[in-house]
């Protein structure tokens, strides 16, 4: 048998000592790993922007990545401040009237059990939802508190990586025990990836909250931007989608004997939007990038859990990140060079 050479052993204690090391600073830091990702993700969407104020109009990097950061920071809050603070307005207003609010959602579930002859309203059934709503509530709140403070690591991660830029990548890439193929392999779908759900899974939603938007103004649903925000943020779930926008709504409306305008808002969502979510879905695959529906649905179930609100678009890139990692290890050692 042959002698291990001294050249693996120290090979061998060298990795073990790297890869305890990652693993403690990993676990320790864990908690910054979405505002990395988030970083990540908008010096994607800006990276191009800030290499041609650098390199064509001759700014200065750090005054450059300063303006993009400050500008990425306004689009991205001042939108979700505007929903936020219009659904906390709406749902403040339906504690004040929560007597009305379930006198109206027992009137519909008692005729649902009248129609049907079912039993929907059981002291378990009501027990289970309710343990089943506050923790689930409570998960997602506290995800969401904690996105606030990663939001603002995402932004302090980001101005480094536009400060950097080029002298990053190039560090990153090279530093990959790749071949250089999948080198560029991974770099290209990195970035489809990124251009993919960062912009497709948004745009989704907005598509999908406008087309809605005409028929709840034209049928004058009250708060009509209450539920094109309501659109827009169901719009960006797979396969369900805008049927949890357009679903409660009819309800409500039934509720309130508005029958026809009922039926309207329920066959518009079906045809219309449903329409609207397919023909829009093909042209952003065709134009960004390809992610498949359940790569979508069960990334933005996880990005939820982990991540709170801005999960939606975290969560999916994690998922196709494993996949293309599984990807390259199949082109690295299953296949020739």
């Amino acid at each position: 048998m042959n002698p291990v050479s001294n050249i693996t052993v120290r090979q061998f204690f060298l990795i073990l000592l790297i890869s305890a090391l990652f693993g403690v600073l990993f676990w320790n830091l864990r908690f910054f790993l979405p505002a990395l990702l988030g970083a990540y993700t908008l010096y994607v969407l800006l990276r191009g922007l800030q290499f041609r104020l650098t390199e064509r109009w001759k700014w200065p990097v750090r005054l450059s990545a300063t303006v993009l950061v400050i500008l990425s920071l306004a689009a991205v809050l001042l939108p979700f401040n505007w929903a936020f603070s219009m659904l906390s307005d709406r749902v403040i207003g339906l504690f004040q009237n929560s007597d009305q609010l379930l006198q109206n959602a027992e009137s519909v579930i008692t005729s649902v059990e009248n129609q049907y002859n079912i039993h929907l309203l059981t002291d378990e059934n009501i027990k289970n939802f309710s343990d089943w709503a506050v923790r689930e509530m409570q998960s997602v709140i506290g995800a969401t508190v904690n996105g606030i403070g990663l939001v603002l690591a995402m932004f302090f991660l980001l101005w480094f990586m536009l400060a950097e830029g080029k002298k990053m990548e190039h560090s990153f890439f090279n530093w990959l025990p790749l071949r250089r193929d999948n080198v560029e392999y991974l770099r290209r779908h990195l970035n489809d990836m990124v251009w993919s759900n960062a912009l497709g899974i948004p745009l989704m939603g907005i598509v999908q909250g406008f087309a809605a938007l005409l028929m709840y103004w034209l049928l004058g649903v009250e708060d009509p931007w209450l539920w094109f925000v309501v659109t827009f943020i169901a719009g960006m779930m797979p396969v369900i989608g805008v049927a949890l926008a357009y679903v409660p709504l009819t309800l409500i409306l039934l509720s309130k004997g508005l029958e026809w305008q009922a039926l309207a808002i329920f066959l518009y969502g079906f045809i219309v939007v449903g329409s609207v979510d397919n023909i829009a879905r093909m042209w952003v695959l065709k134009k960004i990038g390809h992610t498949h529906p359940l790569i979508t649905l069960f990334g933005v179930i996880a990005g939820l859990k982990m991540f709170g609100f801005i999960g939606f678009v975290f969560g999916p890139i994690m998922i196709a990140m494993l996949i293309v990692l599984l990807r390259i290890y199949h082109k690295e050692f299953h296949q020739p060079a």
